[in-house]
């Protein structure tokens, strides 16, 4: 990425620190470089050559620098003071230890974001323990609720904890948090916990759970693979469809095009009978494949999509139609999101790219201010 390279995106100007780290905090700073932001990733020495196809480092600039010494600390302290956001996923009192802890580094620069990402969140605890996405998202009741058939908890990816209830949650944050500072003039913390996030992603569920209309038995319930209407179905070429016929218009839909005239059909909602119905539709959708179910229904208000596999999504001629996977430096990735109208998100070089220099930066920086 050029160091005088102009970005498009909202956030174009807002100069971001990040301390390198893996999962969830890489994922926001990308996201947060594809809005524009330069972002400035802090690596060990001799860290900084990354493969072109680690889409998640993409976008920054990198700076090699041992911050057990104190010179090399003192050279990120001079950068965060010209920043508006750090970014740091480390356990707790780690960066306090490294002298860079909130109390110095909002002294130096009242109006710094400072973005914490953990699993276990700053205290409590298991704040201190070692975890991975599958130990945070176990303890809020999300593992539990994705089971297979046979009962066992099918772990999500780390979709759940690193991205949904991490990335997610600490870029939603650092972005409040700097309306805010704008407004203010003074910068804050911002503590995103996987355990945290993920538990007010389960909000509608703890709802549904307060009304009656949730059960902690696995594969009971519309949502969890207990409903007839909302699960994916094996055809015969092996490959799946998913169906998410929820509502009446829609489950008529379903109905009418799969050809479903058995009056069994007519009790939806009569979770008693699900799962008859679910070993009905089981030999339905064995009696075509995956192509000639999606020519009957996809595209229509049937809600029904072909589960397609991971690299074939980008030939689906949807996501094709709407670019969401790009080229970039000779590898398909996927594109920035959401998308603006206006200030459009782009992406700002590969993760190849070489070390730079805090001096280099900070010039770059004040040039811009000048010209600003």
């Amino acid at each position: 990425m050029s160091e005088t390279k102009a970005a498009s995106g909202p956030l174009s100007g807002v100069r971001i620190v990040e301390f390198a780290g893996i999962g969830p905090g890489p994922f926001a700073a990308m996201m947060l470089s594809d809005m524009g932001a330069d972002v400035v990733a802090i690596v060990r020495p001799g860290a900084a050559k990354r493969d072109a196809r680690e889409f998640v480092n993409r976008g920054r600039r990198v700076v090699e620098l041992d911050l057990k010494k104190a010179s090399d600390v003192a050279e990120v302290l001079e950068l965060i003071t010209s920043a508006d956001v750090l970014l740091e996923g480390f356990r707790p009192q780690v960066m306090e230890r490294l002298g860079l802890g909130p109390d110095v580094t909002l002294k130096r620069n009242p109006r710094l974001v400072y973005g914490r990402m953990t699993g276990w969140g700053q205290e409590g605890p298991l704040a201190q323990a070692a975890g991975h996405d599958i130990n945070y998202i176990a303890i809020t009741g999300a593992l539990d609720s994705f089971r297979a058939s046979n009962g066992e908890p099918v772990s999500p990816l780390n979709l759940v904890g690193d991205y949904g209830g991490g990335a997610l949650f600490l870029v939603v944050g650092v972005l409040a948090a700097l309306v805010e500072a704008k407004r203010s003039g003074k910068g804050q913390v911002v503590d995103a916990a996987m355990c945290d996030g993920v538990s007010l992603m389960l909000t509608m569920f703890h709802s549904m759970q307060a009304i009656k209309r949730w059960t902690e038995v696995p594969r009971t319930n519309m949502l969890d693979g207990g409903a007839h209407f909302y699960r994916p179905y094996e055809c015969s070429c092996g490959r799946a469809i998913a169906i998410g016929a929820i509502e009446p218009q829609f489950y008529a839909e379903l109905r009418q095009l799969a050809g479903l005239d058995d009056e069994a059909f007519d009790h939806q909602m009569d979770r008693t009978k699900w799962p008859d119905l679910q070993e009905k539709l089981i030999a339905v959708f064995k009696t075509k494949t995956r192509d000639e179910w999606c020519a009957i229904l996809e595209g229509t208000d049937a809600c029904a999509a072909p589960v397609v596999g991971l690299f074939e999504a980008p030939s689906h001629p949807h996501l094709a139609a709407r670019q969401t996977f790009v080229e970039h430096a000779g590898h398909v990735q996927p594109a920035p999101a959401p998308r603006f109208s206006r200030t459009v998100s782009t992406i700002q070089g590969s993760a190849a790219v070489a070390p730079t220099s805090i001096s280099d930066i900070l010039a770059g920086w004040s040039q811009q201010a000048v010209a600003s």
